[in-house]
């Protein structure tokens, strides 16, 4: 809890700060810190690309966030400084633009399985030097480009996220699973991470949130849900389209490969499935806490409250921490299934 004193580090030298704020966003998108530090004597031309630490606990070996310094807003007597993960350099090549990759009939990553086609192409694009692949792992099931090979020049994040849309597991016949890459921490470098979404019912709960214990608030957002979804199956495709909910979520579509799938009835059905999963899973759940700083993307949690409808397993989604050189608020992003309880939540459109 907040008896935690938080630390941060440029370069590996602790810094004095003023205040501080921590964004884990989840999705394949940047987390970010930014920080307030007093006037340096030195020129502040110095700290550009230099690197940021930040432990929730001075003792910590591992930090929550490792990045690197892209932008300074210096006032008076002190430096805002706003610093971006490895997946910053991916999104935005560590500047204003996405990274590209130009990809040839003789020169591409067809073939490749997932894991294998993303270390190609963070080494191809020379960021390999700060997001690593030694614990990379591969979908499951595991995923060939094969169907649609890429070429010409395309931002890699687009890339990345296509190949991990496409292979589901269907081991739950009822709700297909998703895979995710995330960016974790090995105590000296990122490493980028390919993982099966958490199993809600079956999985390791990683901590307890509870209403009278440790939640001081909680609200909700309502995300997008795949309205048009074309699966493709092993020779064959077919397009679930659900008209009502196009109406009124919009025309988002979905692509997925299903090789287990040999009509394209199978395929429509199993894009009924498809859509069924991620309508369970169409809110986002916002609580702040007390404590669960180090809890990280895809782990489970479990929430108590006085309504059993309300408790159960939740997946974190993402995680913001504001830091005081004596303390910390943590906030966690949670989803699931559609709320039951109107009176434990707050509800508003994203």
């Amino acid at each position: 809890m907040n008896e935690l004193t938080p630390s941060i580090k440029i370069e590996g030298r602790d810094v004095d700060f003023l205040k501080a704020s921590y964004k884990l966003a989840g999705e394949l998108r940047a987390s970010t810190f930014t920080f307030t530090i007093p006037t340096l004597t030195s020129s502040k031309r110095k700290l550009w690309n230099k690197e940021v630490t930040v432990y929730v606990n001075n003792t910590d070996s591992v930090p929550i966030f490792r990045g690197w310094i892209k932008r300074m807003k210096p006032s008076f007597n002190q430096i805002e400084i706003h610093a971006e993960d490895a997946l910053g350099y991916l999104k935005r090549g560590g500047d204003l633009e996405e990274t590209h990759i130009s990809f040839t009939k003789s020169d591409n990553i067809d073939g490749l399985t997932v894991g294998a086609a993303i270390k190609n192409m963070l080494e191809r694009t020379k960021l390999n030097n700060k997001l690593k692949t030694d614990m990379i792992g591969d979908t499951s099931p595991p995923f060939s480009n094969t169907a649609a090979p890429y070429r010409g020049v395309t931002p890699v994040i687009d890339i990345i996220k296509s190949l991990l849309s496409k292979p589901l597991n269907i081991t739950n016949q009822d709700l297909p699973r998703r895979n995710i890459g995330k960016v974790i921490d090995d105590g000296s470098n990122s490493q980028f991470v390919i993982e099966l979404e958490s199993d809600i019912e079956n999985d390791s709960i990683a901590h307890t949130f509870s209403e009278h214990q440790n939640i001081t608030k909680i609200s909700i957002i309502n995300r997008r849900v795949p309205t048009r979804i074309v699966v493709k199956g092993r020779g064959v495709e077919g397009t679930f389209t659900h008209d009502s909910a196009r109406a009124a979520y919009d025309n988002n579509p979905l692509n997925v490969d299903n090789d287990t799938l040999l009509s394209p009835a199978a395929c429509v059905e199993f894009g009924a499935r498809v859509f069924q999963a991620n309508l369970r899973n169409q809110f986002e759940y916002k609580l702040t806490v007390l404590d669960g700083a180090y809890l990280q993307e895809n782990e489970l949690v479990r929430v108590l409250t006085d309504d059993k409808e309300y408790s159960g397993n939740y997946r974190v989604i993402g995680k913001q921490i504001d830091f005081s050189p004596t303390g910390f608020k943590i906030g966690v992003s949670l989803n699931r299934k559609p709320p039951t309880l109107a009176q434990y939540i707050s509800s508003k459109d994203n």
